[in-house]
């Protein structure tokens, strides 16, 4: 580690150098008009998030507002409409093929952003997530669901919603949005469109009969449409058709090119990178990471009050059931599936309790890695504690109690887990993939790890030991991990710059790649 410890040790602290990797730094004039952006999403924070897509479609269009003229369309879940929030039904939109007729609400946010509500009960007003029953199947009609917001987004692209705004500009999110940009370019509409890939392995696949349902042209059945592998798939849609595609880190828009991380669309994004038109731009957390306000936590703190994040750490023992330690704590805030790497977290779990760490998990996910982590903390009682399941308070006492956060994710487009710990000062041992690499310097702000397998990530881990045995040097780290430059206006410029250069504005440009 000896240069890096030397790194962190002569940093001065007090106005730590940017460290994501890629970052674009933009000088951009504000633009005489206020342009009108429509994020197109199935998931928001405010009122229903399953991951980080919910809190990236509540947090960006705030960071844009004060330049842009951001609204928000989201279908009208069960969870939306008993919200609490006051819905105003403003307009409405025509059936086609079997798509329904419904209607469209609208929620003024107290901060002032616009929520548009696809308003539809047949297709939205159900028990469970999202995407699927309370017993984690899939809707049969999910293909009927996401089509019908993508239809909505192209009608009020087209100014055929019955309501006075109609956006510039369409910014449609995954695959549940992925045939809005595609229904705008059948019908030869000239709105432009950007799609940004949160995650490319949720590909929106239905099988290819579908198409007289969902209106589609014979196009669209071609493997230059959105064709794959004898299906349709709504994330392929969004990637051809829409006029700029991103993606949420710049590592992972590099990564998904190749055949390991491409999911079989590698030789399409290849294209789109040849053509100038895929780019990574990696996401932030909003101003609510703050453990100096957060109410959340049991005492606040921020840098170089130790004091503080101790008295949270002893809480989050309680919370689990762990016993006193002067040991480190390691925390999992996480969904537990494969993709996340829990197994490699089951495999070193052992040598960490030796080594005299204990290990906080919460999270929901695959039952039999639910299961996996009940095991865990049976057979460590006092070690290991495990609370399967998500509520946001503890998630936030976690990453403020916590040492070190374990994050051996196979693959990450972005995370914003390792960013709200390092807010936190929590540092992250992490897998040197996508997001993780942008936004964790090793030995500096956390530990990377290569190769996903237990040999590897025990490397990490031990080497976090290490450092946590060194009060000197592990508060060095909190200090310059807690000052990282996370906040969502490292984001918003790269975006304004490509609204800006897709609507054929003219703007004075600075800076790097």
């Amino acid at each position: 580690m000896g240069n890096a410890v030397a790194n962190v040790l002569n940093v001065g602290l007090s106005s730590p150098q940017p460290l994501m990797a890629n970052t674009i730094n933009f000088r951009v004039e504000t633009p005489k008009e206020t342009k009108k952006i429509l994020f197109v999403t199935s998931e928001l924070a405010d009122v229903i998030k399953v991951g980080g897509l919910g809190d990236v479609s509540s947090a960006l269009p705030r960071a844009l507002n004060p330049s842009h003229d951001v609204r928000v369309l989201i279908p009208g879940y069960r969870q939306v409409l008993e919200s609490g929030y006051q819905i105003r039904i403003i307009g409405k939109f025509d059936g086609h093929a079997a798509l329904p007729p419904c209607q469209l609400g609208r929620i003024d946010m107290e901060d002032g952003l616009i929520v548009y509500v696809l308003v539809c009960p047949e297709l939205y007003e159900r028990e469970g997530s999202p995407y699927g029953d309370e017993n984690g199947r899939d809707w049969a009609d999910n293909h009927i669901r996401f089509a019908r917001l993508g239809l909505a987004a192209a009608d009020m692209a087209a100014g055929t919603a019955c309501i006075r705004w109609c956006p510039d500009l369409v910014h449609a999110h995954d695959w549940p949005a992925g045939l809005a940009p595609a229904y705008m370019k059948w019908r030869g509409q000239s709105t432009p469109s950007v799609f940004t890939i949160h995650n490319l392995a949720y590909l929106g696949l239905a099988d290819t009969q579908c198409s007289p349902e969902l209106g589609l042209p014979p196009e669209a059945n071609t493997i230059e449409g959105m064709e794959f592998h004898g299906k349709l798939s709504f994330l392929k849609a969004g990637i051809s058709y829409a006029d700029h595609v991103t993606t949420v880190s710049a590592t992972y828009a590099q990564e998904i090119t190749t055949q390991d991380f491409g999911c079989g669309l590698e030789g399409l994004l290849a294209v789109k990178v040849r053509q100038g038109m895929l780019s990574g731009f990696a996401n932030g957390i909003d101003e609510s990471w703050n453990p100096l306000t957060d109410h959340h936590l049991e005492r606040n703190f921020g840098i170089n009050d130790w004091e503080g994040k101790r008295e949270n750490a002893e809480q989050v023992r309680r919370l689990f059931d762990l016993e006193p330690s002067e040991g480190p704590l390691f925390a999992v805030v996480s969904r537990l599936v494969y993709q996340k790497g829990l197994d490699l977290t089951q495999a070193v779990a052992e040598a960490i309790v030796a080594a005299g760490g204990q290990i906080a998990v919460i999270g929901r996910g695959e039952p039999e890695l639910e299961n996996a982590m009940r095991r865990l903390a049976e057979r460590f009682p006092g070690k290991i504690g495990v609370h399967v399941g998500f509520n946001e308070t503890d998630a936030r006492r976690m990453f403020a109690g916590s040492d070190f956060l374990l994050m051996p994710s196979r693959y990450e487009p972005c995370g914003l887990s390792q960013m709200y710990a390092q807010r936190f000062g929590s540092l992250p041992v992490a897998r040197r993939t996508g997001g993780l690499a942008d936004t964790i310097e090793d030995g500096v702000t956390g530990f990377l790890f290569d190769a996903s397998t237990p040999e590897s990530y025990l490397d990490a881990i031990h080497r976090a030991f290490k450092v946590h045995s060194n009060p000197e040097l592990l508060n060095a780290m909190r200090c310059r991990a807690m000052s990282s430059p996370f906040y969502w206006h490292q984001s918003v410029e790269p975006y304004a710059k490509l609204y800006s250069d897709l609507l054929g504005e003219t703007r004075q440009v600075a800076g790097v790649i």
